[in-house]
């Protein structure tokens, strides 16, 4: 059994990557945000994030988007791959978040 001290603060818990601000994007979530943003023009909010340290591997979005009212969560997705296929060819990973927005 190894023991390994006390936790680390929450602020090392939450660096991934390089340090950056956190109102700076990376190229990569610009590309991404700048597509969404076209592909659902209703949405009230959209959040893109690399995941992959900065090197545009994999990524995690929130979209929330009158656009997804009434369909399931599968179908919302499947709307948010078919907005990023192109990018998805070279991305080895997607986080989809998607809600509508509450009335």
């Amino acid at each position: 059994v190894r023991v390994w001290g006390p936790l680390p603060p929450p602020e090392f818990l939450l660096r991934r990557g390089p340090w950056r601000s956190f109102t700076s994007q990376t190229d990569g979530e610009a590309r991404v945000s700048r597509v969404l943003r076209e592909k659902f023009p209703r949405a009230s909010a959209i959040k893109v994030v690399d995941i992959s340290g900065g090197c545009g591997a994999m990524y995690e979005i929130h979209i929330e988007s009158e656009d997804f009212r009434e369909k399931r969560t599968v179908q919302q997705h499947q709307m948010v791959n078919q907005a990023l296929s192109e990018e998805i060819k070279s991305m080895h990973g997607l986080r989809i978040f998607t809600s509508t927005p509450k009335p």
